[in-house]
C-alpha cells in the first residue's frame, strides 16, 4: 500500500530559532556584556544534550505546563552559562527563557513550504507530532502553516512526550491510519526514529547539520529530498 500521510516533528525539522539557536543565544548573552561566539555556544550545548534523554527516561514531561517548561529550560541554560564561564544569578537564564519562548524569534526553514506543497499535490495528508509547549499552536499560526496540518499532536497539550509510543499512536488514531500508512520525519534518532520504526511507521531522519553521519536509518539533509522518498516507498 502507498503511504497516505507524512507526520513531522517541529523543532529543528520545520522550525528553527532565528537566525539559529547558537546565534540567538550569543546575541542575548552579548547584550548582557558577555561576548561568546556561536561556536562556543554549540560546544556548551553538547554538555547538556543528555538532559533530554534523562527527562524521557525519568518521565519528566518538561513541556506539559509553563512551570515544568521554565524549570527544565532554565536548568539547561544555567548549565550552558556555567560551561561558557558566564556568571548568573538567574537573571540571564530568565532572559534566555523569555527569548526562546517568544514566537517572534522563530522561522520556517526555507525548504519547508515547497516540500509541503509537493506532498499535498501528491495527495499526502500532513500532520505533526512534537515535543513542544502548548504555545506551538500559536507559533504555527504566526508562521502561516498551522492549517496545513489537520492533526497536530503537541506534547504540551496531550500530557505525553516522545519517545513514548502512545503519542504517535494518538496521531495515527486521529488520522484513522495504520502505522504502515505513515512516514515520520524528525531530527533525533532516539525520539523520532527508534519509536516510529518500532511501531511500523517509515522513519526519516532530517540531519541538517550532519550530526548523525552513522545513523542506521534513512537520512536526509534537506526536506526537499522527501517527496522522492515518499514515491520510492509507494
Amino acid at each position: 500500500m502507498p503511504l497516505r500521510a507524512v507526520l513531522f516533528d517541529v523543532g529543528e525539522t520545520l522550525v528553527h530559532p532565528a537566525p539559529s539557536f547558537p546565534e540567538l543565544f550569543s546575541i542575548v548573552v552579548d547584550a548582557e556584556g558577555h561576548r561568546r561566539t556561536p561556536d562556543a555556544v554549540i560546544d556548551a550545548s553538547r554538555a547538556v544534550f543528555h538532559r533530554f534523554s534523562e527527562a524521557a527516561r525519568d518521565v519528566e514531561l518538561w513541556t506539559t505546563s509553563p512551570e515544568r517548561s521554565a524549570r527544565f529550560w532554565k536548568g539547561v541554560y544555567e548549565r550552558m552559562l556555567r560551561e561558557l564561564n558566564i556568571p548568573d544569578d538567574g537573571h540571564l537564564a530568565d532572559v534566555l527563557y523569555a527569548t526562546f519562548t517568544d514566537p517572534a524569534n522563530y522561522a520556517l526553514f526555507d525548504d519547508v513550504e515547497p516540500t509541503l506543497d509537493e506532498l499535498e499535490t501528491g495527495g499526502l495528508v500532513l500532520a505533526i507530532v512534537s515535543n513542544f509547549e502548548a504555545w506551538l499552536e500559536d507559533l504555527l499560526g504566526t508562521l502561516g502553516v498551522r492549517n496545513r496540518f489537520g492533526v497536530r499532536v503537541i506534547s504540551g497539550r496531550e500530557g505525553m512526550e516522545k519517545p513514548d509510543p502512545r503519542i504517535f499512536e494518538l496521531a495515527l488514531e486521529r488520522l484513522a491510519l495504520a502505522a504502515s500508512d505513515a512516514m515520520y520525519v524528525g531530527d533525533n534518532p532516539e525520539f523520532d526514529v527508534a519509536p516510529t520504526a518500532a511501531l511500523g511507521m517509515t522513519p526519516v531522519l532530517i540531519d541538517r547539520r550532519d550530526r548523525y553521519p552513522d545513523a542506521e536509518c534513512t537520512r536526509i539533509r534537506d526536506l526537499r529530498e522527501l517527496p522522492s522518498l515518499v514515491r520510492a516507498v509507494a
